[in-house]
Parts: structure tokens; sequence; C-alpha cells
């Protein structure tokens, strides 16, 4: 077993927000439809990524150095064990937004925005737009999995894009020449597009590398329709939303239900501002809103 035994292995980034703008400068915002048709292209799409390697910061790269290592088959199957069984006590939702608000990043200056009013610029503008409550809800609780820092997990493990294990990885995933250092890509059973999979399997059936998405789907999928629980699960699996990947492993709930986390990802990625929204003015909707679909208290 590989286990990283240094501070820097653990927190390579200065803050998680590095690794979200990083997503930005991979995927910038189309201006217009023409714009997002050039984007598509192929040939473009490969100039964009030249000028994305040049430029990305070499924290980032260490970031991602890291997460190919050390994401292997073994790993998430511990984490599972040890984080799925809900055993960390039970806090409502606003309660576990507010034990997230506890992440502050001292290392930036420039801004002080809460994890709660990136949460809510997410929610807020998905409420704008008039879509249905539950997806209201998406925006505002997607990120609550990043408390696995706060239990003590390394940044490797809570953010970066997502990607299934137990098959052979991907090489549209961002830096995949990293992958050459993780154990399972000297494992056979591995090293096919299959894997241990079936085709068709579904992406419920698959292992995804561990993070927060995985973790928030867990804490909250009872209670979440079936949309809501993909947006949640899988909006960091850049490898298929973005760049159509692993499209062999999915299944028709798949395919009738992916589309809302393509729809969500716009909302993900592009509604950060300098501009903070008034939480207490707030509260009274998402308290409502909150106990629509939540109990008072739920296990984490």
């Amino acid at each position: 077993m590989i286990s990283p035994n240094t501070p820097n292995e653990n927190q390579p980034l200065a803050d998680l927000e590095e690794w979200e703008n990083d997503l930005l400068r991979r995927y910038p915002e189309p201006a217009s439809a023409t714009q997002e048709s050039e984007f598509t292209d192929a040939s473009k799409k490969q100039a964009e990524f030249r000028n994305y390697d040049a430029e990305a910061r070499d924290s980032v790269k260490e970031f991602y150095r890291l997460n190919h290592r050390y994401q292997t088959v073994d790993f998430v199957k511990r984490k599972h064990e040890e984080y799925l069984s809900l055993q960390r006590g039970k806090k409502s939702i606003w309660a576990g937004l507010e034990y997230l608000n506890t992440l502050v990043d001292d290392s930036d200056p420039d801004t002080d925005l809460s994890q709660i009013v990136h949460l809510l610029q997410t929610s807020e503008a998905i409420r704008a737009d008039g879509h249905p409550r539950w997806f209201i809800l998406a925006g505002l609780i997607h990120d609550l999995g990043k408390v696995l820092c706060l239990y003590g997990e390394p940044q490797w493990a809570v953010v970066g894009d997502t990607f299934p294990v137990g098959c052979k990885f991907s090489d549209k995933i961002v830096y995949p020449e990293f992958f050459a250092d993780n154990p399972d890509s000297r494992v056979s059973e591995y090293q096919t597009e299959l894997g241990i999979y079936e085709e068709g399997c579904g992406f419920s059936n698959i292992m995804m590398s561990w993070g927060h998405d995985e973790y928030v789907y867990q804490v909250t999928k009872e209670y979440l329709p079936m949309e809501a629980q993909y947006m949640l699960r899988f909006h960091s699996f850049y490898p298929a939303h973005r760049e159509q990947q692993y499209q062999y492993l999915m299944d028709n709930q798949d395919r009738e239900f992916f589309k809302w986390v393509n729809v969500f990802n716009e909302y993900d990625l592009y509604t950060k501002s300098d501009e903070s929204p008034n939480v207490e003015e707030l509260r009274p909707f998402y308290d409502d809103l909150i106990s629509e679909f939540f109990p008072d208290a739920i296990a984490f």
C-alpha cells in the first residue's frame, strides 16, 4: 500500500478554490453559441489544452500527480468502509453548511467569501432561472462533502476531477501521464476499457475515485429525487460530461439522468462572483426549502 507521508502531499494547493479556478482555465465559459461550437471542435480543443497545460500552476500539477497516484481500487474501498456507514454524528443540513464554513482559507487575503456564500451564489443563480426547488437545493449542498477536509482527508481525496477506478484510465483525464505512478496501472485486470465491470453496467455500479461528490451523494441520497442525486454524485466527473468518456459503461438510467449533470455543471463552474449574497435575508427561504426535503437531522 502506498500512502503519502509529507504535509505537502496532503495540501499541495494553496486552497480548494485553486482547483476550481483551474477548471475555468481548462473549460472557459463560451461567450456565444458560435464560440461554443468552435470550442467543441477537436482541433481547437487540442490547441486550448496545450495553452492550458502551459499555463497551469505547478501546485495544480502536483495536486493531480498525487490524485492520480493514490486513487486506487484499494484506496476507494477503504474510504467507503471508513465513511459510508455514516457514523460521524447527526446534523441538520444548515449545521453541516456552518461546519463547512469553518474551512477557512487564511492564505487568500483578497476574499472573505465564506463557503456558504459560494454555495448560495450557485443556488441563487439556479433559483433566478426558475428551476425546480430540488434543483435549487442541490446547488446549495453540492459541495457539502468538502467537510472531508475537516475530517483530515488530504486535498487530493476531496476535490479534483473524478473518474472510475478498476478499469483503464482514459487518456482524456487531465494529466493522464501521472497514472503511470498509480499501482493499478500495473494490475492487468484493470487495463482494459471495461476492467472489472460489464458493458452497460451503469455508473451507479462502478467505483469512482473518492471525493466530496460521492460523500455528499451518500449522505443525502435517500431524501432527493434521482435528478439531484446525479448532480451531486457526478458533478466532478469531467471526463464523462465534458470529454464524453466512459460511454460504454452507461445504462439507460444514466442516459436519462446524466443530462441533469450537464445542466448543473454550467451553474457549478460559471456562477462565482465577488458579490456576496445576504445570508441572513436568504436564510428563511432556504430553511423552508431544506425542511421540505430533509428531516431535522441526518447522518454524516
